[in-house]
């Protein structure tokens, strides 16, 4: 299959692109890109990495609620201005949003590239994957983003401010968020896979963090996307996902045999997509609008990623064909090759 008109292709050459940038552009820009690009990424670009060219909005975030409204709350001041800051960023998050939508975490977001690379080497190693997750287990998972975002981007930020708990819950999910580990690590340096043992507070939230790269890395071998179903910042994307202008599109109607070929191409498991046959707007809140549903649907034009009124990639019977063909080709020469211990051998592209 051509590799211009592989959706995937084209994803990771954009996921790859985002990757290097976001985790070494100030190495690249010099100090061009130093100072960050807009301190509101909707994706998680961690500010931990100094040689990184923006940080999520996440942080500041928590900042703010710590360092300013929390502190104003403390001391009796106008939460107005204590506001402002906050509004400021989320005006900047909202701004940036609106032009990719929830493509920041399925096109741009280097701990969601992470992810998805892990699981092609769990491939590579003849792991056993788990393509698609018990949909009971996906339903109890799908709250706890929301309360992490709640309590730990806002909740207890706000109340380290104010001083009802300790000041080293002033950002903790920055502590504990993967994404630290991962672009420090990936930009040489150690310091935060580190124990902290100044508090015990900070003994604990640097193990929780340890445990839960760790696991992450594990869960992410056999499991498409683990951290992101959990991810606050696809909460927080859900919340304004009505204002961007990229969207998944459903035309149900005459042509859906609600085959379920969509939902099980999906790496977030969401159901939904094969179901719907009456919304047409179907990002769902924890659509990461990769477009892997769009290739696998065999029914043209049933869905689509539009931006705006414009299709930007529409499903086709044709592509479907070539493409199940080339990826089971793949598939079956890997598992030869896995099993035999030979070289790996190209698929012819079709």
């Amino acid at each position: 299959m051509n590799p211009l008109k592989n959706l995937s292709v084209i994803r990771k050459v954009v996921q790859l692109a985002a990757l290097v940038l976001l985790v070494y552009g100030s190495s690249i820009g010099a100090y061009y890109l130093a100072d960050k690009l807009s301190g509101a990424l909707p994706a998680l670009s961690c500010a931990y990495d100094l040689n990184g060219s923006d940080l999520c909005t996440l942080i500041p975030f928590q900042h703010q609620m710590d360092h300013r409204l929390g502190e104003v709350i403390a001391s009796g001041g106008n939460i107005l201005m204590g506001l402002m800051p906050t509004l400021i960023t989320l005006g900047t998050f909202v701004l940036l949003f609106v032009v990719l939508n929830k493509a920041f975490c399925g096109w741009i977001c280097p701990l969601g590239t992470f992810q998805e690379f892990l699981h092609l080497i769990g491939q590579k190693l003849g792991l056993q994957r788990h393509e698609s997750l018990n949909a009971n287990m996906v339903e109890k998972m799908r709250p706890i983003k929301w309360a992490i975002l709640a309590l730990l981007v806002f909740g207890f930020p706000l109340m380290a401010g104010i001083g009802w708990v300790n000041h080293d819950l002033g950002d903790p999910f920055c502590k504990i968020c993967p994404s630290r580990i991962l672009t420090t690590l990936a930009n040489g340096e150690t310091n935060q896979l580190y124990v902290d043992t100044a508090s015990t507070t900070t003994l604990v939230i640097s193990l929780i963090a340890d445990f839960m790269f760790g696991l992450m890395i594990a869960l992410a071998l056999t499991v498409r996307q683990p951290f992101c179903r959990i991810c606050p910042m696809l909460a927080l994307h859900a919340v304004f996902r009505k204002l961007g202008l990229l969207r998944l599109v459903k035309n149900a109607t005459p042509r859906c045999d609600r085959c379920g070929l969509c939902a099980k191409a999906c790496p977030m498991d969401i159901k939904e997509i094969h179901t719907e046959m009456v919304k047409r707007d179907v990002t769902f809140e924890d659509c990461t609008l990769c477009g892997r549903c769009v290739e696998f649907c065999r029914d043209k034009d049933v869905l689509q990623l539009k931006y705006a009124t414009f299709p930007v990639f529409s499903a086709d019977s044709k592509y479907f064909k070539v493409r199940k063909k080339a990826q089971t080709l793949w598939e079956k020469n890997t598992l030869k090759r896995l099993i035999k211990g030979e070289p790996e051998k190209k698929v012819k592209a079709t």
